[in-house]
């Protein structure tokens, strides 16, 4: 009988640890905590990524610069990011070091402090972020489109909050949100390294039994609807830049793998993407042509980016729209079809092997779904998938009238 892939052990406060054993100096760590901007009230705007910000800041035993030494010191790293769903806590070290990690993350995790001096610089750096952030349309569109798609619901939020919010926030809000929806049975800390599994496990409970954290706040599902819109933005860009898509699948939708395929396959990272070689290849009309699939707890998007010249845009959006009738009328011949797993399979198999990118996302299928799908698994689901399910898919999701357009020009 083979070994298993990886171990879990469970806390009495709720808390999971997922640890998957590699040969390797080198140890990945992270505490995934199942909150994000959607969890915010609409007067938090921006509070879980100030939070994320301000982990690093002070606990009651250690100031700024000795959290950002603690692993620095040792060639290590650490670091943090906010999503829409979920905050992470991340490190990665030599693996003689994983004391030092878990007892860090443990300690800015449960101990910070919020200090009102640090709140204070914390703002400005955030706020240069945001400015910075306004000077780049290309990654600007992705969050007001999803504005314009989840119109009226906090997932249309984007992440980093605004300057009147951020102006506004004392640690006394930081505490308070805290309370409401970090709960200790929706964490798990994800270990990928050289270390034996008991270890970690007398090491896990040594700094992470804390006391229970639970509310009675749940996430709340929304129900959304597709409003098919178009909306042009001017501004001073030498570029045109465009988004079209729609709603789509949800997290736990049994056709979330199968979009996900379709989506490869229309305008995935692959250079030989229909999208790419239409657009870019073929025509000359675009440097950056991709498209994407993001699933959340009840819902998803998927999304069409090309930036173009100006002059351009119309002929661009005609070419995708032709691709997009393609692939509602026409099923895939089974070459394609065969073409597009192995793609999608070779994509899953090269991520898993960087055991940063393992860890990650192990954590987040534990957090979500509550078990890791083995690459076996994933290839029979995806070896399943028929032309004809790939058709009704497009048909759903891809339909032209349900499409929405945002164009910044």
């Amino acid at each position: 009988m083979s070994k298993p892939e990886y171990h879990i052990h469970t806390l009495s406060n709720g808390i999971r640890l997922i640890h998957k054993s590699v040969n390797s100096r080198v140890a990945h760590l992270g505490l995934f905590i199942n909150t994000g901007s959607r969890d915010e009230e609409k007067s938090e705007h921006g509070l879980a990524h100030l939070i994320e910000h301000m982990l690093f800041k002070g606990t009651a035993k250690r100031k700024a610069y000795y959290i950002l030494s603690r692993m620095e010191d040792v060639g290590g790293e650490i670091n943090a990011y906010t999503t829409k769903e979920e905050t992470c806590i991340h490190g990665t070290f030599f693996k003689e070091y994983y004391a030092r990690a878990l007892e860090l993350i443990s300690d800015i995790a449960f101990n910070s402090t919020f200090p009102v001096n640090e709140l204070k610089k914390e703002r400005e750096i955030i706020l240069d972020e945001i400015n910075s952030y306004k000077d780049s349309p290309s990654e600007l569109i992705f969050d007001d489109f999803e504005e314009m798609l989840f119109d009226g619901n906090s997932l249309g939020r984007n992440i980093l909050g605004s300057e009147e919010g951020l102006r506004r926030f004392t640690p006394e809000h930081i505490r308070q949100f805290i309370h409401r929806n970090y709960n200790t049975d929706q964490m798990v800390v994800s270990s990928v390294g050289r270390i034996e599994f008991g270890k970690l496990v007398e090491l896990f409970e040594a700094f992470f039994s804390v006391p229970n954290l639970k509310s009675s706040v749940k996430r709340v599902n929304a129900a959304y609807e597709s409003k098919p819109g178009r909306r042009k933005v001017e501004r001073k860009t030498y570029q045109a830049h465009c988004i079209i898509g729609n709603l789509a699948y949800k997290v736990t939708d049994s056709r979330r793998l199968p979009l996900y395929l379709l989506n490869s396959y229309l305008g995935g990272p692959g250079m030989n993407s229909r999208l790419n070689m239409a657009l870019r290849e073929r025509k000359g009309y675009a440097y950056s042509i991709d498209s994407m699939y993001t699933a959340y707890t009840d819902t998803g998007n998927l999304t069409i980016y090309f930036g173009t010249d100006k002059s351009l845009v119309e002929k661009c959006q005609d070419i995708i729209l032709r691709e997009l009738r393609l692939l509602r009328e026409k099923p895939l011949s089974t070459l394609q079809l065969q073409r597009a797993r192995r793609q999608v399979l070779g994509h899953i198999a090269i991520s898993s092997e960087n055991n940063e990118n393992y860890m990650l996302s192990m954590g987040k299928s534990l957090m979500i779904f509550d078990r890791i799908e083995s690459l076996q698994e994933t290839e029979k689901k995806i070896e399943a998938i028929t032309s004809l399910q790939l058709m009704d898919i497009a048909n759903d999701v891809l339909d032209e009238g349900k499409l929405t357009y945002l164009l910044f020009q």
